[in-house]
């Protein structure tokens, strides 16, 4: 269980041991966890070694605590895959989680930022529409959504349009092709607004995702800023290595 002359960490150790243990239900999400005493006295090691490993834990987002109760098991992340183009509705569903969002405000901008005209590329148009929305996964608030709209892709797209997926609004209504996105990553800490939307505290880690998406014709209809949970979130990649005969060397 834990090996004191292993050249790994003891706070490791029990990092590992924990969370395996929550992977194999020994913990399930909401579960109290032991103590600091009960775990060091059950690991024979220092309260202060597993009041790191305890941190990491917490700092991961496998576990949560909650000030004068203890230590709890957090709901499993959600995966996010950085493969195809998918609405957050879409990706929900496929997950077996019921989304919904709440719209927080929809309007027309005249004159909005320059680099948003350049994103949507309707520099010579200067009005877009502004959407931004709580999007749910169970109820829960996960994500807020600030998308900008092509205004003459868009401009027959009224509020009670967006409750669901954009993505469906532009293949059946619209009867366009999506074809293509352009996306980044970063992380950084919510601000105060975002926060009290997510119901998460002051200082809380998110992940930011900020997307362009193109129809078939390669005209960009949406650019998204998407700051998400990061307690809830995480995100995978799939690579494929592109040079298959790197280890394959030619003879004069």
């Amino acid at each position: 269980m834990i090996n004191k002359h292993s050249s790994l960490p003891l706070y490791t150790q029990v990092e590992c041991y924990l969370t395996t243990e929550i992977k194999n239900g020994g913990y399930h999400s909401g579960d109290l966890m032991p103590s600091e005493r009960e775990l060091s006295e059950k690991f024979q090691i220092s309260r202060m070694t597993v009041r790191q490993a305890i941190n990491n834990l917490v700092n991961k987002g496998i576990l949560y605590r909650e000030r004068g109760k203890g230590t709890f098991v957090a709901d499993p992340k959600i995966g996010y895959q950085l493969k195809g183009i998918v609405s957050f509705s879409e990706d929900m569903r496929r997950r077996g989680l019921e989304p919904s969002a709440k719209v927080v405000s929809f309007k027309t901008i005249s004159n909005p930022p320059e680099h948003i005209l350049k994103k949507l590329d309707c520099q010579s148009e200067k009005k877009v529409i502004q959407l931004k929305r709580i999007r749910f996964a169970n109820e829960e608030p996960v994500a807020i959504e600030t998308a900008f709209l092509s205004f003459k892709l868009f401009s027959n797209l009224s509020e009670k349009d967006t409750g669901g997926s954009i993505y469906d609004f532009v293949r059946k209504e619209l009867k366009l092709k999506i074809h293509r996105a352009e996306q980044q990553i970063e992380a950084a800490i919510v601000g105060e607004r975002d926060g009290f939307l997510l119901d998460i505290g002051p200082g809380s880690p998110v992940l930011i995702v900020n997307r362009t998406t193109y129809l078939s014709t390669g005209v960009p209809f949406e650019t998204v800023k998407t700051v998400f949970r990061a307690d809830r979130y995480h995100f995978s990649i799939e690579m494929e290595n592109e040079q298959e005969d790197e280890h394959v060397f030619s003879r004069d």
